[in-house]
C-alpha cells in the first residue's frame, strides 16, 4: 500500500488527497475493481521472482472475496490487492479514504508462509468488510476490535512480502520501485533512522507503532518482474 503500497502518506498528501476527500467518498462500482481471471492470475504471480511464484497459491478477487485458483506447493500465496484491501488501519483517516476508494490500484503481492498465516488473513477480513460496504473508519474499528478478539491472528513475528512487479499500481502514485515488505509489529520509523518515504530507503510507512506496522525496502529497479502472458 508511494513508500509502500500504500504507505506514501507524504506523497498523497502532497497530491492534494485531503482535499478531494473534503467531498462526500464513496465505493465506485465493484466492476471497476475487477479484472479477467488469467490477466490477474499473471499479474499476481509478477509479484515475486517466478522460482517463488510458481509455486506458490494463486488467489484472484472476486465478488464475494479471494478465492484460490491455483493451490501452490511452497507456503507462498500471491494475490493483487485493491485499494481498501491493503489501505492502512491507523494511518490518517483522509489518506486511507483515498488509497480505499481508488479503484484503479492493482497492488500485486506475494507473502511468505508465515505472512500467509499471520497477516494475509489481516488483509483478508479487510476486503470482507470494504465489500459489506463499511467504510474506511468502521473498516479500521473492526480490524482492532477482531485483533484485540482473536478473530485475525496476532502478529508475534516478523514476516515478509515480495512486491517486486514492473506492473503495480498504487494508487495515485502509479507504478513504483519493486520492494520487499517487511511486517514488523510496532516497529517507528525511528527505529531505521528516521529515514524519509521519498529517498527510498527502508523506512516503516504504514501503521507505524502498532501491531500492523510494515516496513518498505525498496530493491534494485533491474529486479522488477514484468507480466509474463
Amino acid at each position: 500500500m508511494k513508500k509502500l503500497t500504500f504507505s506514501s502518506v507524504a506523497l498523497l498528501l502532497g497530491l492534494g488527497a485531503p482535499g478531494v476527500l473534503a467531498q462526500e467518498a464513496q465505493y465506485p462500482p465493484l466492476s471497476d475493481y475487477m479484472m479477467p481471471q488469467a490477466a490477474e492470475v499473471s499479474l499476481a504471480k509478477s509479484a515475486a521472482p517466478a522460482g517463488i511464484s510458481d509455486h506458490a497459491t494463486v488467489k484472484v478477487f472476486t465478488s464475494s472475496g479471494f478465492r484460490i485458483v491455483h493451490e501452490g506447493d511452497n507456503g507462498f500465496v500471491c494475490m493483487v490487492m485493491r485499494g481498501f484491501t491493503g489501505a492502512p488501519t491507523y494511518t490518517p483517516l483522509a489518506v486511507r479514504t483515498y488509497i480505499a476508494y481508488d479503484p484503479k490500484t492493482r497492488a500485486p503481492i506475494c507473502f511468505d508462509p508465515q505472512a500467509a498465516r499471520t497477516v494475509l488473513p489481516y488483509y483478508e477480513f479487510r476486503n470482507k468488510l470494504a465489500l459489506e460496504g463499511k467504510t474506511p473508519e468502521q473498516i479500521a474499528e473492526a480490524v482492532q476490535a477482531a485483533y484485540i478478539s482473536g478473530e485475525i491472528p496476532q502478529r508475534r513475528e516478523v514476516s515478509f512480502a515480495y512486491m517486486w512487479s514492473a506492473d503495480q499500481i498504487l494508487g495515485p502514485a502509479g507504478h513504483w520501485h519493486p520492494h520487499m515488505m517487511v511486517f514488523a509489529p510496532y516497529y517507528a520509523n525511528s527505529m531505521l533512522g528516521g529515514n524519509a518515504d521519498s529517498q527510498h530507503l527502508p523506512a516503516v510507512g504504514d501503521d507505524s507503532g502498532t501491531p500492523f506496522a510494515v516496513i518498505t525496502i525498496p530493491v534494485d529497479g533491474t529486479l522488477a518482474v514484468k507480466t509474463r502472458p
